[in-house]
């Protein structure tokens, strides 16, 4: 099938180049590129799984996070965290 598209001169040259380079039409080049892209755009994407905090975290009372000082204080004192709580 035959159709007409606008496509910028820059791309165009570099897709008649590449197509040169492995040996294969501009129009078959063309179709290849199409038909990658679109099987891309069907499979799903992976969904990532979101941590949902049920309040049991939070900063342990005595810890400043707004200081580096207070905070690497806090850490270099070798007190195990569970005593803290």
């Amino acid at each position: 099938m035959r159709t007409t598209i606008s496509i910028h001169d820059e791309l165009l040259a570099s897709a008649k180049a590449r197509a040169r380079e492995r040996g294969t039409t501009l129009g078959e080049f063309v179709e290849d590129a199409l038909r990658r892209e679109i099987s891309l755009s069907i499979e799903p994407r992976k969904r990532v799984p979101v941590p949902v905090f049920d309040g049991e975290t939070g900063v342990w009372p005595g810890v400043n996070l707004n200081s580096n000082r207070e905070l690497q204080e806090f850490l270099d004192e070798g007190v195990p965290f569970e005593k803290l709580r």
